[in-house]
């Protein structure tokens, strides 16, 4: 649970973009869009090591 103490006299603003920050800082968002549907662990490598290479042959590109 995300707890966000708000000040006497704070801006309703500014408050609720300080808890969105905070929200999207912990991820959960991101993790319940992950846990909708199951990925096999072998894809999920497939996945990461293709993620890899791509970044990889961004860095090479910019050098």
């Amino acid at each position: 649970m995300i707890i966000m103490p708000v000040k006497e006299g704070e801006n309703i603003e500014r408050a609720l973009k300080k808890f969105t920050r905070k929200y999207e800082r912990t991820g959960v968002l991101k993790e319940l869009r992950r846990r909708q549907y199951f990925t096999k662990p072998s894809i999920a490598k497939r996945e990461a090591m293709q993620h890899a290479i791509y970044v990889e042959h961004m860095y090479r590109d910019d050098e």
